[in-house]
């Protein structure tokens, strides 16, 4: 479906929802493309009405992600660029030492890797296990943090890391929690948020209202936490391991 704003027009996808009633959902995605659910029933032409109203809304967030992605460059692992680490920049510190075991610590600001032999791809290589290692050890037990005080949720659901391209989080049929790795980069309100989405999906399985009146009442602020988490995803994602 295309959408239009004055001379400029953008295509849209438009999906079917089953767990919508009647109202309409447009998302913008970190890398531009916009998406639209609208209920099973609802007409080609309703669906085209509501998206018109939302049109400057649709491009000026459009606008906003296609800026953030133009400035996300992607990493080439040397001394003096920053990397994220819940929430915060740290600047990269690269140190070759021969003979001593490759390592990598934050301190004052800084990532430090220290390598025998520091070429860009073994300090990829070994930043991204350490990441890896801070994502399992993090999300776990944030995930365990939350359930603990979530009423609704009854025994700690079982837990895996997933490497999306799209998504951070998401809940299978079987009640599995996968979550993106790269959410050890964001802020930890940020990080809650995910996981607390994804629990939700354990009672209410698709995106109904049902499920925004459990989120609601879970992260009564979490729509603002969603936009910053949107705009932080090309700067986080570029370059991800």
């Amino acid at each position: 479906m295309i959408v239009r704003y004055g001379n400029d027009e953008v295509t849209c996808q438009v999906s079917r929802n089953s767990g919508l009633a009647t109202r309409v959902r447009i998302h913008v995605l970190p890398n531009g493309e916009v998406e639209i659910e609208a209920p099973e029933n609802e007409s080609i032409s309703s669906i085209k009405v509501a998206a018109q109203k939302k049109a400057r809304w649709i491009f000026r967030q459009r606008t906003k992600a296609l800026s953030n992605q133009k400035y996300a460059t992607p990493r080439e692992f040397v001394s003096g660029e920053t990397h994220f680490y819940l929430g915060r920049r740290y600047k990269l510190v690269v140190q070759e030492k021969v003979g001593t075991p490759s390592s990598v610590k934050l301190s004052r600001g800084r990532i430090e890797v220290t390598l025998p032999v520091a070429d860009p791809a073994a300090v990829k290589r070994r930043l991204g296990a350490w990441y890896s290692e801070r994502a399992s050890a993090y999300l776990g037990a944030k995930l365990q943090e939350v359930v603990a005080r979530i009423s609704w949720v009854k025994g700690e659901p079982p837990f895996k890391l997933m490497r999306m391209q799209a998504q951070w989080g998401s809940c299978s049929p079987e009640g599995v929690i996968y979550l993106n790795p790269a959410l050890v980069r964001v802020p930890r309100h940020c990080i809650e948020y995910v996981i607390v989405h994804e629990l939700c999906h354990l009672r209410e399985h698709n995106h109904s209202k049902r499920f925004y009146h459990l989120l609601d009442r879970s992260v009564p602020r979490w729509r603002s936490t969603k936009c910053e988490l949107d705009e932080l995803a090309e700067l986080v994602l570029a370059g991800n391991f």
